[in-house]
């Protein structure tokens, strides 16, 4: 994803004084270690807001693949019919036709490269708002477990289960961003009429 965990460091204390004076009482259920981990893909993909993205990204996703079936009958269509007038035309009208088509079937092309684009680069919006509102559980859940810094999992060699976080991140970030439904407003991409292809479709 992209995603770069938060490096907590000696300042979430007041000083390395003050902390070795004052130690975090954790709370139940939560270890104190100086060092956490948590897996980062899961962190996004597990929380309610990854799984709302996931619907989103998949229905707009269903609806371009269906569009895309729609233009290309409507192309073969047409270009079935081209085919068909090639013999009854002038050879040089029927280029000019010919490239017209071409030239269009290119354009569609592009814009439907555009729209999937789109929605993957919604994808990545989503994953960096969302790491933004996680940012702050992050850095207080460090301070619960006493620790100064949140590694990535798949960066440590090994680790005994009790200093992995993610569950109790994930939990925490739910009650704070639920699946999101204020933070990104509509679908994940917009879905505009498809490209007219010289043909008439049962939407027209």
């Amino acid at each position: 994803m992209g995603m770069r965990l938060v490096a907590l460091a000696a300042c979430l204390a007041a000083s390395p004084a003050m902390a070795q004076q004052t130690p975090v009482e954790p709370s139940v259920g939560i270890p104190t270690s100086a060092v956490v981990v948590l897996d980062r893909d899961l962190l996004f993909t597990g929380s309610l807001f990854g799984q709302r993205i996931a619907r989103d990204i998949e229905a707009a996703s269903a609806d371009l693949a269906a569009e895309n079936r729609q233009i290309e009958a409507d192309l073969e269509a047409e270009e079935r019919a081209l085919t068909e007038r090639r013999d009854a035309m002038d050879m040089a009208d029927f280029r000019v036709l010919a490239a017209e088509f071409d030239n269009r079937v290119t354009s569609i092309r592009q814009t439907q490269d555009a729209k999937a684009r789109a929605i993957s680069q919604q994808t990545e919006r989503a994953q960096q708002i969302f790491l933004e509102q996680a940012n702050p559980v992050l850095v207080q859940l460090a301070r619960d477990t006493g620790a100064l810094v949140i590694l990535d999992r798949r960066i440590v060699i090994a680790s005994a289960d009790q200093v992995d976080i993610t569950n109790l991140a994930l939990e925490r970030i739910d009650a704070v961003l639920g699946d999101g439904g204020s933070l990104l407003q509509g679908p994940p991409a917009p879905r505009p009429d498809p490209p007219s292809s010289g043909t008439r479709s049962d939407e027209d």
